[in-house]
């Protein structure tokens, strides 16, 4: 574990004063943060026309029908390609918070699942590996994922750039995380209402959370942040290589 002797130790009374100041900037912060969420919700909706079909255990699912009982919809799209053996880690750590905010959202009219091109199968052998119990859905290869940006056809591959985050980029990888919300009024006509990419689902993230009120913070890598994350069943494996690693090299 690393420590930093050159940290301010302080008097309490001085920690105080502090603690004080930088209070008063979390508070201006989450002012600021109230604001953004009202804005995001005023933002206009676009009706959802195409109609997408998803593989579920209960059978062929539409969009309007993931919705259940409720009127809003959360997906998540997890990067899972159907040629993958295992859903990206990174997904992964963020889909490890996801359990337990199910009855809180359904409580507020909200439901969630997770979209990946993957076969339900997959998904569903995956699923079990870690233990999760959020609903997980298979878009297979329809136009559900390419057309909310989070998976990329081969053609825009291949022409070097893809439209991901709202701008083009470099085209790293055939598919990427995102969040899209949905709402479906009375008559069962579905709108999109917002999505979010890359950095825009950090907050989703609770373990980053906590791990930001905390002296190192993330402590990550800044050429490569996410070196570190392993899926939670292998962590231990992890750190058991690295040891025998390290003792081979003595």
């Amino acid at each position: 574990m690393r420590t930093d002797p050159t940290h301010a130790v302080v008097s309490a009374a001085e920690w105080l004063e502090a603690r004080r100041a930088l209070l008063a900037k979390e508070k201006a912060f989450s002012r600021l943060r109230e604001e953004l969420a009202q804005q995001r919700r005023a933002l206009p909706w676009e009706r959802v026309i195409k109609p997408y079909r998803f593989a579920t255990p209960e059978g062929a699912a539409s969009l309007a029908e993931l919705f259940g009982p409720h009127s809003q919809l959360i997906v998540y799209h997890f990067m899972f390609a159907p040629q993958a053996e295992a859903g990206c880690a990174h997904c992964s750590f963020w889909a490890d918070h996801y359990d337990g905010m199910l009855p809180h959202l359904a409580a507020r009219d909200v439901a969630f699942t997770a979209v990946s091109r993957a076969s339900l199968a997959r998904l569903e052998a995956f699923r079990a590996r870690m233990g999760w119990r959020f609903r997980w859905v298979s878009s297979d290869d329809g136009d559900f994922n390419y057309d909310f940006q989070a998976s990329f056809r081969p053609e825009a591959r291949a022409s070097g750039q893809v439209f991901y985050n709202y701008a083009e980029g470099p085209a790293v990888a055939s598919d990427r995380e995102g969040i899209s919300v949905f709402c479906r009024d009375r008559a069962g006509t579905v709108f999109h209402t917002y999505s979010c990419y890359a950095r825009g689902i950090d907050m989703m993230n609770g373990t980053y959370q906590f791990l930001d009120l905390t002296p190192r913070g993330r402590d990550e890598d800044p050429q490569n942040p996410q070196s570190w994350v392993r899926y939670h069943d292998r962590y231990g494996a992890a750190a058991a290589a690295k040891q025998g690693s390290s003792a081979g090299a003595t």
